[in-house]
């Protein structure tokens, strides 16, 4: 077997890997560190920033797709899959990113995007080129409806139909995202064939694994109206371990919009010979709403948050593993939704991090989280870039939203707040660029920057490397029994892990207000501090007094009297 990191020895039910105790930080290239000045991060900034990242102690950096593309959703639809797109570098820097990283101790994570690629992929310019194109079987190509119209109702993920006519042969082909995004054939063998050699020439090259895109619509069935969770999606997912990364000691991360804590095990677990877990966003989806979805969110609900959580923590507590992130490059930012930015920003930023990272699962932080970043104020929706965001403001104006509401909404949920350029200091730009960034810098840069933090020990980034410590040194924390409790509180999480004679506390605060909570006679304890965003925590009683986004970690003996 080839490794990259040595594993821990196996000491529990589930098998242990590397990365039960890594922590992995997802960068979005473009926003990240800009090295001459276009306006545009890319890989030699990344390789400028690695000091900062091995500080910090994350193991594994996820960089979403690096690869050759017309940028029409930021890298998410590729037209070259074996080079790197001009603005980023060149595969020189790739391959001197990963050995620069290597010597860190850090492993690179690539974004698979197999779901679909650029309509300028050499595969799709051959497939449209005729009916009788060699390659038109790569794509999934339907001729017109009886009334010359779409061959279905499907809908695209960015707004309209999922189905755009070729005027050059006639027939429509299908993209579930931008009509720039043609949906691959995976019923074709061969297309299958060519992204299983594509993954190796990576694997080849280093890399510690994949994230990979919407990986729950690869099976899709379009005729019968399936798109996720497709009668042979796991059977591709068998022959993509076996053909590719299965005989690798890596990280698979599939992305299923769509999992369950069912289908969950059929990714992840450990006779399956899949993945080695999924981002589900069950806990994301709880608070959108009915009819606007995420434009619209609803507050937070924090029962059936924990609810959520819960449920996923006990699913796959003897078999698969949980991805554990609040944020990443579709999502706001954590401290925005699930916090308080303007009131308790440090206090909030910190328990956020308290609670997850304390949880069953592998954490993926989310650049920029580690220092708080918050989500921006636009007001125009000229100040957005994300296609989805244009796109969908249409169709929801339509259906009865303002303009004023969507920008609100798109202030709280939208993908450009995860977008932003990384605040690295008070410098023009946040010393992201030196040139015009490709988008506006979050104007708080100015005193919410990673300069002013990583020499505090009480900043919000000193709490994430302490939390990212913490997660090497107890084995607890990585393999703990999970336990919630009061479930129905609707102010404080609460939730123990236990593990061999030793049992973590957790208790966090989400609520601007002092409270004060009773627990029940098995939480009452002394024992050692583990982490805390107050004063340390060293005895829980019959009554609790929290301040406001209070949280903090007892570590104890479960042998104690």
């Amino acid at each position: 077997m080839k490794e990259l990191v040595n594993k821990p020895k196996s000491l529990s039910i589930i098998e242990r890997k590397w990365w039960h105790a890594a922590t992995v930080y997802q960068i979005y290239p473009r926003s990240f560190c800009d090295s001459n000045g276009d306006g545009i991060g890319d890989l030699p900034g990344i390789i400028g920033r690695l000091d900062y990242l091995q500080s910090l102690g994350v193991t594994v950096l996820w960089l979403s797709p690096i690869y050759k593309s017309p940028m029409d959703d930021n890298g998410y639809d590729i037209s070259d899959y074996q080079n790197i797109a001009d603005e980023f570098g060149t595969l020189a820097d790739f391959d001197k990113l990963v050995a620069e990283a290597r010597q860190r101790g850090i492993g690179i994570l690539l974004d698979l995007v197999v779901n679909h690629t650029s309509d300028e992929h050499p595969w799709f310019v051959e497939s449209r080129s005729s009916r009788e194109s060699r390659l038109r079987n790569f794509y999934i190509w339907r001729p017109p409806s009886a009334d010359g119209g779409p061959p279905s109702d499907l809908t695209s993920s960015f707004g309209g139909s999922a189905w755009t006519l070729d005027p050059g042969t006639g027939e429509y082909y299908l993209h579930l995202f931008s009509k720039r995004q043609p949906d691959l054939n995976w019923k074709n063998p061969e297309v299958r064939s060519e992204i299983y050699r594509m993954m190796n020439w990576w694997l080849d090259r280093g890399i510690a694994g994949f994230r990979m895109d919407v990986i729950d619509l690869i099976g899709k069935e379009v005729d019968a109206g399936i798109t996720a969770d497709g009668p042979h999606l796991h059977d591709y997912l068998q022959e993509m371990n076996r053909e590719t990364f299965g005989e690798w000691d890596v990280l698979t991360v599939g992305e299923a919009w769509s999992a369950t804590p069912d289908s969950a095990l059929l990714y992840s677990g450990r006779d399956r010979r899949e993945l080695s877990m999924v981002f589900q966003f069950e806990h994301v989806t709880q608070s959108w709403d009915e009819t606007h979805g995420k434009w619209r969110p609803k507050p937070v609900d924090l029962v059936k948050l924990k609810a959520v959580l819960g449920k996923w923590q006990h699913a796959l507590a003897e078999d698969g593993w949980n991805s554990l992130f609040w944020g990443n490059h579709d999502l706001p930012r954590a401290v925005s939704r699930y916090g308080d930015a303007s009131g308790y920003h440090v206090e909030s930023a910190k328990m956020l991090a308290t609670v997850l990272h304390l949880m069953k699962g592998t954490p993926f932080i989310y650049q920029g989280e580690e220092i708080g970043m918050t989500n921006v104020s636009f007001t125009s929706l000229d100040q957005y870039k994300d296609i989805e965001t244009l796109n969908i403001h249409r169709l929801h104006v339509e259906a009865g939203l303002s303009t004023e509401d969507f920008i609100r909404g798109a202030n709280e949920s939208g993908r450009d707040n995860a977008r932003t350029p990384m605040q690295w200091s008070a410098d023009p730009h946040g010393g992201f660029t030196t040139g015009s960034p490709w988008i506006e810098v979050n104007p708080n840069y100015a005193t919410l920057n990673a300069a002013s933090q990583v020499s505090d020990d009480r900043s919000i980034w000193a709490h994430y490397r302490e939390l990212v410590s913490l997660r090497k040194q107890h084995p607890v924390i990585v393999y703990g029994r999970y336990q919630a409790w009061l479930d129905h509180h609707p102010d404080v999480f609460v939730y123990t892990r236990a593990l061999d004679e030793e049992e973590l506390l957790v208790i966090a605060n989400f609520t601007p207000r002092t409270i004060t909570i009773e627990l029940p006679d098995e939480l009452h304890r002394r024992g050692r501090p583990l982490i805390s965003n107050y004063s340390p925590v060293e005895e829980v009683g019959e009554t609790l007094g929290l301040a406001p986004y209070e949280a903090f970690a007892l570590l104890s003996s479960r042998l104690a009297p």
